[in-house]
């Protein structure tokens, strides 16, 4: 049910896979990356990442560039309307915040924030490291 509700609330013609990767590339902090490692990181097969980037630089979010050095990789950096559309995502999944806030009292929510963030702190060291 959450899922579904959040992939309503996102703006028209974005998909929660393409969030995913709009928001992976700025909580990371990333200038680049290639497919391969996005789709490793996002953990979904690279032909379904080829196909979610070939729709993101349609729509212009992304950019995809050859690897200087390796001609036949390709590297992935967001564009600026990919991170105007991110921070658009955010503004439109707000109205769903206050559910869960109403669903938990703030200790409880303090508690599951900071066990959530140790989580995927973990959870991304991880996965850098199999990388």
């Amino acid at each position: 049910m959450a899922g579904n509700a959040f992939e309503r609330a996102l703006p028209a013609g974005i998909t929660r896979a393409q969030f995913t990767v709009l928001h992976h590339f700025i909580r990371r902090g990333l200038a680049e990356q290639s497919p391969a490692q996005l789709a490793d990181a996002i953990q979904v097969t690279r032909g379904t990442m080829t196909s979610t980037l070939a729709r993101m630089e349609r729509s212009g979010l992304i950019s995809v560039r050859p690897d200087p050095a390796d001609g036949r990789a390709k590297l992935v950096a967001l564009t600026e309307a990919g991170r105007a559309m991110r921070d658009a995502c955010v503004a439109a999944i707000g109205p769903l915040l206050p559910l869960v806030e109403q669903s938990l009292d703030e200790t409880e929510l303090q508690t599951m924030l900071q066990l959530l963030q140790r989580l995927r702190q973990k959870l991304d060291n991880a996965r850098d490291t199999a990388i």
